[in-house]
Parts: C-alpha cells; structure tokens; sequence
C-alpha cells in the first residue's frame, strides 16, 4: 500500500530539515511526501527546495493556517494510508511507518494508531511526557479519551467519507474530526510502541492564551459531535496529568 505523509508549515527554518528528514530515512519504500507552506519569508522554502525531488508534491502559497495547509495536502494526497508529520516533529524511529503498513496489512481496519512523546525542543531525546494511548471503545470518548492525533494514520477513504478538517477551529480541528470519526465507530487498531516525537511548544499549548483557546474549541467540537460537555472536557484535560 502507498503512504501519503503531510507537512504542513510557515516559518520553521529550525526544525524541517529533522522533520523531513525522519520522513526519507523511513525504511518502507512506498510514500509520496507533500509539504504545504504557508508562503514562508525565514528562509524554511530554501531549505524545502534543497531536497529537489525527494519531496514528491511541494507548495508555497499564502493559506488560512495549519489546516488550510493540512487540507491542501489531503486534497493532493494520492495514498491508500494518510499520515501527518508537523515542522517540529519527528518519527520515532526508522521502521513507524513499516511497522504501521504491516498492522493495517495484518488487520481489516481503517485506522491504526499508537503512542507519543513529548520531548525538549532541544534535545529531542530527553522525554518530558509520555502520551500512552490504549485500544480503543467507542465509550472512551465521553471520558475524554482520545488517541495522540500525528500517530493516528487512516485510509484515504475515511477522509473521502467524513470530509476533512474544520477550519472553523483554529487549534482543535484534529480533535473535532477525530471525534467526527471515531463516534461512528470505525475500525481502528493500536500499536503499543511510541511512534512519534513532538517538541514542546506547539501551537495548542505555547501560551496561556491558546491553552484556553484550545479548551474552547474542545468545548465546541464535544458538543458539535454530540459526545458531551464541560464534564467531559475537565475529564480530558485532568487525564494529561499522569502522562507527565
């Protein structure tokens, strides 16, 4: 099966090399890399450039934000498998990518997904948190559960079905389609391996101001999908404690 792996980025000169990077050193042979850049001026679209056709389908064009840029890349995307890589990330090793072709060849699902770490923005060996997932009941939701979003790979037709990203949310548009999903009960599998390394300081928890944007829009997108409220929210949040 062919993997289609997403980065969607402005401005990250820092860290893209290691996120494209870890997406070419990926023992499994057939994946098409799409980068979406949000018309970057820090120097990020030169360095992209470098990789020449290494990157199978790369724009750079003003957008609406992360989602836009995700959406963009859905809509190039021509994989059985869809998987995102954020400009601050990395995979965990060589082989995700073939370990996570080999679940969904062992299983009739259409969704697998496994654990993550955060680590320091310097030293991505250093884990801060560890975000341990578990097999997945559709009653987890109401208890605020949710799998780790970049570790969440899914078939094209999933997208194809349920549509994609909600650009009414600014920060929490992969919770809500998460929740649009995995409500309607969609077969899924979990790999008790971490899968991906997430720097510290990305978008939903960098600031005050967007932690409690973010609990907004969960908020939002809890009762959009009819899986609860407050209580659930305080469930999801208060649940984040022991991963640290």
């Amino acid at each position: 099966m062919k993997f289609s792996i997403i980065t969607a980025i402005y401005n990250n000169k820092e860290t893209i090399t290691d996120a494209i990077d870890s997406v070419l050193r990926q023992t499994y042979q057939d994946i098409e890399y799409i980068i979406i850049d949000g018309a970057s001026s820090d120097g990020t679209v030169e360095i992209i450039r470098r990789y020449g056709d290494k990157i199978n389908k790369f724009i750079s064009e003003p957008d609406s934000g992360i989602y836009d840029g995700l959406n963009k890349g859905l809509s190039l995307a021509t994989g059985d498998i869809i998987g995102f890589l954020h400009s601050d990330d990395l995979y965990a090793n060589k082989d995700v990518i073939e370990l996570i072709a080999k679940k969904f060849t062992e299983n009739n699902v259409d969704g697998v997904y496994g654990n993550l770490v955060y680590t320091s923005k310097e030293d991505t060996s250093k884990v801060i948190r560890y975000w341990k997932s578990r097999e997945f009941s559709p009653n987890l939701l109401s208890k605020g559960w949710m799998p780790a979003h970049p570790t969440f790979f899914l078939k094209k037709e999933v997208y194809d079905q349920y549509g994609h990203f909600d650009l009414n949310f600014k920060i929490a548009a992969d919770y809500d389609f998460m929740l649009r999903v995995l409500k309607e009960n969609i077969k899924v599998k979990y790999i008790p391996e971490v899968l991906y390394k997430m720097r510290i300081g990305g978008e939903s928890n960098k600031s005050l101001k967007n932690i409690i944007q973010k609990s907004k829009e969960d908020l939002k997108a809890l009762r959009k999908n009819n899986v609860g409220g407050i209580g659930v929210l305080l469930m999801k949040n208060f649940s984040k404690l022991g991963q640290f």
